[in-house]
């Protein structure tokens, strides 16, 4: 079978516009598909990244900045807010969409704070979730939590379902992910003080530990099997190899 990413002879060895058509990839020449929508919805995550990061900046005026900054949900919605604006530039000029390794490494950073801040009790809450804070919370902290810890890990879990092809992620990943948080967490241990937290008791934190090894191996399985959204249709034939409509 020939492969059609290769040039034949003929046209190797052309000269002129022709050789110069028939020597050009496919991909160069494919038009860009601009998707508005997409670009939308991220830019909607970024919003509610950067909404969420303002409230608990502003709600918590007695916090340091570095404490702030030393959160992991902080750094991870920092980092969201960053990557979905390029992501919806990239959709709206119909660019090639930012890596999966970088955008499956931040789903699984998301997850792990949304997971960490509903099942830990608040005495157990550590680094890796917002500060609950000794006095009452405010309704201003209330929003700030409930759009860093569910509405914009929310967000990403759908926009990866709905918006982008399955089987991007692999295997690699599954030690390339957790690289980070695990050093995280070996730092809030060694320097507890760094990050305003107590440290996490020893079953905290192996409990932890065990939710970073074991989140990007279940967002890769379901990258595998889940079904491939219909992201655009093609005018001149359908996703897959078939005759020319």
């Amino acid at each position: 079978m020939s492969d059609p990413t290769r040039t034949s002879q003929s046209a190797r060895h052309a000269t002129g516009p022709a050789g110069a058509a028939a020597r050009t990839p496919a991909a160069a020449v494919a038009p860009a598909i601009r998707r508005p929508r997409v670009a939308a919805f991220r830019i909607l995550i970024t919003l509610a990244a950067l909404t969420g990061l303002l409230l608990e900046a502003l709600s918590t005026p007695g916090a340091a900045p570095a404490h702030l900054l030393a959160s992991f949900t902080v750094q991870a919605n920092i980092a969201v807010a960053l990557v979905s604006v390029c992501s919806a530039h990239r959709a709206w000029t119909g660019r090639s969409p930012v890596s999966p390794r970088i955008t499956g490494a931040l789903l699984s950073f998301l997850t792990l704070t949304a997971l960490l801040h509903h099942a830990l009790p608040a005495p157990d809450s550590t680094a890796f979730t917002l500060p609950a804070g000794t006095g009452p919370i405010t309704t201003a902290q209330a929003i700030s939590h409930q759009l860093l810890h569910t509405l914009t890990p929310l967000a990403a879990l759908a926009d990866w379902l709905l918006f982008t092809t399955p089987r991007g992620f692999r295997l690699p990943h599954a030690w390339q992910w957790p690289a980070y948080p695990l050093l995280y967490l070996s730092f809030t241990l060694a320097f507890p003080t760094t990050t305003g937290t107590p440290s996490p008791t020893l079953t905290t934190a192996l409990t932890i530990a065990l939710a970073i090894c074991l989140l990007p191996l279940i967002t890769i399985a379901i990258d595998q099997v889940r079904p491939s959204p219909r992201l655009h249709n093609n005018r001149i034939s359908p996703t897959g190899i078939g005759p020319l409509k």
